[in-house]
């Protein structure tokens, strides 16, 4: 099987989506670091359960997260495959403009005729 590593432009939105809100973004740190249920995760946050869960949800369309059953929890954990594609993504983003500055800094470094 071949690992996939170009995401789609329907990937790419869904991972920017996700990664939009600062809440998203803790969920997603705390779940690189360990694995957590969604209860734990909202014991942390000023607002309810279900709004955790639905912040967990895009994470989770996002292919950011990977939700797994254990019992009667719902144990949440980040995909640091999916992260990985979204940073080379964002690394080619920063190769073209990088390559851009280069050009015009060889533009301005030429001497006046």
């Amino acid at each position: 099987m071949v690992a996939q590593t170009e995401l789609n432009d329907e990937q790419i939105d869904r991972v920017f989506h996700a990664l939009a809100t600062a809440t998203r973004r803790d969920i997603l740190r705390r779940t690189l670091e360990h694995e957590q249920s969604v209860s734990a995760l909202a014991a942390d946050y000023d607002m309810s359960f279900a709004a955790v869960q639905k912040h967990v949800a895009v994470l989770e369309a996002a292919e950011l997260v990977v939700k797994r059953a254990e019992g009667r929890e719902r144990l949440v954990r980040a995909d640091p495959d999916m992260i990985a594609r979204a940073r080379a993504l964002l690394g080619r983003y920063e190769d073209l403009w990088r390559s851009r500055v280069d050009r015009l800094d060889a533009l301005l470094a030429e001497p006046e005729n």
